[in-house]
């Protein structure tokens, strides 16, 4: 049975696309939403702990709550990708950049303050959906919600051309660092737009997960 391929999924235009998104997501919920990094929930879990080592157990639910929507929106994808993978009108994965826009959507009206908790939920719910969802570059392992696997894995594909002299290992690593810089744009530019216009900031990512979605539409059945 025909299926949709990969190959604009896992192109560097759509993991462009969603690195800066993912930037902007961790400025956004630092710089309003209480300190939290909804992307990595490492940062989330070690918070976690001092507060559960402090006895401050009502304070450790604020860091756990992200934690549990990380992982349910892992659940989400997985339904998704095996309901609708074989559905050759559209792709599965315009389904999830589709609920990411919603989602965010709605984080743009909640507001400042007693808000931040729900909001840094649906992030980190919208998170786990996006790096899940892609999770190949060009046949690469990558992240476009996080930087530390894109980092050790750009320094192994240098390890590879310096040691080796593989050309190929050179192309690898410029991809990997390339998504880098990406992500640290989206971060430096929801830094700036953030402070400006509060929690609606957030519209701007949609812009860039829309063309994502768009940019999947060309996707042509193998």
């Amino acid at each position: 049975m025909e299926h949709w391929t990969d190959q604009m999924s896992e192109s560097f235009r759509i993991g462009a696309l969603l690195a800066f998104a993912g930037g902007f997501f961790d400025s956004y919920t630092y710089i309003a939403r209480g300190g939290i990094f909804a992307n990595a929930q490492t940062g989330n879990i070690i918070l976690l702990a001092i507060q559960l080592v402090q006895g401050h157990f009502l304070n450790a639910l604020y860091y756990l709550i992200p934690i549990l929507a990380f992982m349910s929106g892992i659940f989400l994808i997985e339904s998704i990708k095996r309901r609708f993978y074989q559905i050759q009108q559209f792709h599965w994965r315009q389904i999830v950049l589709f609920i990411e826009v919603i989602v965010l959507i709605f984080v743009a009206h909640i507001p400042l303050g007693k808000g931040n908790l729900l909001a840094n939920v649906l992030i980190s719910f919208v998170c786990s959906m996006q790096v899940q969802s892609f999770r190949t570059m060009h046949g690469l392992p990558y992240a476009t919600t996080m930087c530390t696997g894109n980092l050790r894995s750009g320094a192994n594909q240098l390890v590879h051309l310096v040691f080796e002299k593989d050309k190929k290992a050179a192309e690898s690593a410029l991809l990997y660092f390339a998504v880098i810089v990406v992500f640290i744009l989206g971060a430096g530019t929801g830094a700036l737009v953030t402070p400006a216009f509060g929690a609606r900031s957030i519209l701007f990512c949609c812009i860039f997960l829309i063309a994502a979605l768009i940019l999947l539409s060309f996707q042509r059945k193998d």
